[in-house]
């Protein structure tokens, strides 16, 4: 599986499944989350709107994933994954580790081939960028790939770009 790192916009991407940074409501927030739902359009928001009524009444819980349509998106579909909120006091890498996984297996069983990510957590969830670059690339590099032959890590800004670049070059 081929990793690529890019500074882009995720909403534009032309791949198989967009990862969304979900909160756990499902229903749109800000940030990447945010985007993907004003880009992407009502279909995601009312397909959410479906999971809450179903199997996710409660929620979608940090570390799981679930998919959706893209709508409007380039994507074929959207997959939310609930990134954890940073703690320096309790270790919640798992729960990042988690959010990669199952987005992951997620995509593989759509039969997706192209995989794009945010840097999850690292927003409003406070993250730092150099530890998530490590947990998300650690977490893809070893998982099964399956059907699926590229991950892009769709990032904003040079800081992102360079922590992501200087943990893959050093896990080659």
């Amino acid at each position: 599986m081929r990793i690529r790192i890019l500074d882009a916009d995720i909403t534009t991407l032309e791949v198989d499944v967009v990862v969304n940074a979900a909160n756990s409501s499902l229903l749109g927030g800000g940030g990447v989350d945010g985007a993907i739902h004003r880009k992407g359009g009502p279909e995601i928001l009312a397909e959410c709107r479906k999971l809450r009524a179903g199997h996710y009444g409660k929620g979608l819980m940090t570390g799981q994933a679930v998919a959706t349509t893209a709508g409007k998106l380039p994507a074929k579909w959207v997959v939310h994954t609930v990134g954890p909120v940073w703690s320096a006091s309790e270790d919640r890498s798992e729960l990042l580790a988690d959010c990669h996984r199952n987005a992951l297996r997620v995509a593989r069983e759509l039969g997706a081939r192209t995989v794009a990510f945010p840097a999850i957590s690292t927003g409003v969830y406070r993250w730092p960028i150099e530890s998530a670059a490590g947990i998300a690339l650690t977490t893809v590099s070893e998982a099964e790939a399956g059907p699926i032959e590229e991950v892009v890590f769709a990032l904003r800004g040079e800081a992102a770009v360079q922590a992501f670049r200087s943990r893959h070059n050093s896990l080659a």
